[in-house]
């Protein structure tokens, strides 16, 4: 999907259910921009406040580079769609006290620095709270704000609350060290979606009491919630990794490897007809689901693999779902690029560069479909401070003179 080009008429005429709903987004990196990104995608106005160097993402690698040729790192570039840029330094009291006057006009007041630090600035909640009661006051950050915890003041990025979530141990084997960051910022997706689910709990409250709140997210406590199993299955007994006898294992094809999930009796009988052995079903060995896990290595993995030789893993995968096994190959970005059900439902939004790099920037699209709601349009990230004086004269009125004093004074970037 090209930015602009999916439901253009339609979305401006049907209109987006988060329409009118304002975003002061004191943000960086990703745990909260990815929310306030999906928030923008259902129609809210989303003006992303950073400090004069950019958000940090703006700084991770690769990049591309602006029309000014500045660094627009890939963490920024995925997380920033359809947002304009005010670019203030909070540090001065008059960057803090434009960001009190611009309060008031907003419906969400959110960002996500380290615990402690807006309320250092005099941006905490209480700040905004006494100039905008009915706001919405959003914090994002490693270990919350509104109770003592032995990690106050710790800085997180997201590896650093999944591995101390219990799952990088839990999937780590024997002496080797952990894999770090294995699918990508799950700390900080996860901490994004738990924090839009709380945002717009608290629009429905303010609507029924006329009342703002804060809503403070931990992402350690995102990741607790997202990875379950590690303190559930050992509440229920089981120690080193060990999910339970299931098949739930990585399988080999003709061009690659698919995973495959059976955890019921009618499920391995379809697994093991299908590969060949229909008997397996009955066969005392695989009498329970721990006799599979036994026999997994020494008899069903040369079965399933050798069934599977002459096939590709898409091929298998297809085979197994006509059966109603549940499997899915393991795609490569490649594959994925070109996917079709990837393109069907626009999931991968192109953003063209302006560097010269002819391969666009991928970005992925917005997951969640409405039918009463059109898609898109989509536009591109905000350059550095690109809205910062239309910003101040439509909101607070500020003339250009004024403008121009801040600026040259390093107030607003």
């Amino acid at each position: 999907m090209k930015l602009g080009d999916i439901g253009n008429i339609a979305a401006v005429a049907g209109g987006k259910p988060l329409d009118g709903i304002r975003i002061l987004a004191l943000e960086q990196m990703q745990a909260l921009p990815f929310a306030t990104q999906l928030l923008g995608r259902l129609g809210a106005d989303v003006v992303k406040v950073e400090p004069p160097s950019g958000d940090s993402g703006r700084g991770s690698l690769p990049a591309m580079t602006d029309p000014e040729g500045r660094w627009v790192g890939a963490t920024y570039l995925r997380n920033n769609l359809g947002k304009r840029s005010l670019c203030l330094d909070l540090k001065d009291p008059r960057g803090r006290d434009l960001v009190l006057r611009l309060a008031p006009r907003f419906d969400v007041i959110a960002e996500n620095s380290k615990a402690g630090a807006m309320a250092r600035l005099g941006l905490g909640y209480d700040d905004i709270a006494a100039v905008h009661s009915a706001g919405i006051y959003v914090s994002v950050s490693g270990f919350g704000n509104t109770v003592p915890t032995p990690y106050d003041g710790w800085p997180a990025f997201a590896p650093v609350v999944e591995a101390m979530s219990g799952i990088y141990e839990m999937k780590r084997n024997g002496d080797d060290p952990p894999t770090v960051s294995p699918v990508g910022a799950l700390g900080d997706i996860g901490a994004a979606l738990f924090t839009t689910i709380g945002i717009l709990a608290a629009l429905r409250h303010r609507e029924t009491t006329g009342q703002g709140q804060y809503v403070d997210i931990a992402m350690f406590d995102t990741l607790i919630a997202m990875t379950d199993i590690v303190t559930n299955l050992w509440s229920m007994g089981l120690r080193g990794g060990n999910m339970g006898p299931l098949i739930l294992h990585g399988f080999r094809a003709g061009d690659g490897w698919f995973v495959v999930q059976v955890a019921r009796e009618n499920h391995f009988a379809k697994l093991v007809g299908l590969v060949g052995h229909p008997e397996w079903a009955w066969d005392e060995r695989f009498a329970t689901r721990q006799g599979w896990v036994d026999h997994l290595e020494g008899v069903l993995r040369p079965a399933i693999e050798g069934w599977a030789a002459d096939k590709s893993k898409v091929e298998a995968c297809l085979a197994l779902a006509s059966v109603g096994v549940a499997a899915g190959p393991c795609l490569d970005a490649g594959d994925l690029v070109a996917d079709e059900h990837v393109a069907a439902r626009n999931m991968l939004v192109e953003l063209p560069r302006t560097d010269g790099v002819e391969q666009p920037v991928l970005v992925p699209g917005n997951p969640v479909k409405l039918s009463a709601v059109a898609e898109g349009p989509e536009t591109r990230v905000p350059w550095l401070g690109e809205h910062s004086d239309q910003i101040l004269l439509d909101e607070l009125g500020i003339t250009a003179e004024e403008i121009q004093t801040l600026r040259a004074d390093g107030v607003l970037g």
